[in-house]
């Protein structure tokens, strides 16, 4: 009996892994916003420590903070939950407790915290310069670029030589021409190396730029063979 190849090629067989297409299928049509929004989420790893730790924490606590002060403000009067919030005057209610909270503890430690961080950074980094920055100058137009984000790989499949390889090991071999899955993995793989202290010098252009790179070196290796890092890691 011969078996239909579109439907082995997308299917598991009844006692073995699920087989490698013989052809890369297309690349999908522009992803969803959620989609976009994740990738732009795990490009901020790229970003200096004091600006990916605004993103990461700063924004959220700053929109709770907001929420909290427009919600006591319906109660009351915003010129008293103000001078709650500085400490001029004593709080009554519980709203005003917890903007008195806010500001009493959370807004101090939140300043001496990034303060603190920056002076650190800053005299550590004195005498400590990468050697991708050496004898560089910055212009005002590379201080002012918006960040990078993580390269979408349905730009690959009709981009140069070795793009095309990387996106056919990676995504026909390595994730059975599962797009989806191949571009969530790859993201996940360059939002960790970019934590770790090799790029931590690095400009944030230049820290995408060889941190996409090394994973397509790094993950070409092992997608030959059928294999995925990430999801080696997430069994």
């Amino acid at each position: 009996m011969r078996l239909d190849h579109a439907h082995v090629r997308g299917s598991a067989l009844p006692n073995g892994p699920i087989p490698i297409p013989s052809d890369l299928k297309l690349a999908p049509a522009k992803p969803g916003t959620l989609r976009r929004l994740r990738r732009v989420w795990r490009s901020r790893k790229a970003l200096k420590g004091v600006t990916q730790w605004v993103i990461d924490w700063g924004i959220p606590l700053l929109g709770g903070a907001a929420l909290l002060y427009f919600y006591a403000a319906r109660s009351t009067s915003p010129s008293e939950v103000y001078k709650t919030f500085t400490l001029i005057d004593d709080p009554k209610g519980l709203s005003l407790w917890a903007s008195s909270l806010i500001g009493w503890l959370v807004v101090p430690a939140i300043i001496g915290g990034v303060a603190g961080h920056v002076i650190t950074t800053r005299i550590s980094s004195a005498k400590s310069i990468s050697t991708q920055t050496l004898f560089r100058q910055r212009r005002m137009a590379q201080r002012l670029r918006l960040p990078g984000r993580i390269d979408d790989l349905r730009r690959y499949f009709h981009g140069p030589v070795p793009q095309q390889y990387f996106v056919d090991v990676w995504v026909r071999i390595a994730h059975r021409n599962d797009w989806d899955r191949a571009q969530d993995h790859w993201e996940v793989f360059i939002r960790d190396i970019l934590s770790t202290r090799q790029y931590a010098h690095l400009d944030r252009h230049e820290g995408l730029r060889q941190a996409q790179g090394t994973a397509r070196l790094t993950l070409a290796v092992t997608a030959r063979v059928g294999q995925c890092i990430v999801c080696e890691r997430r069994r």
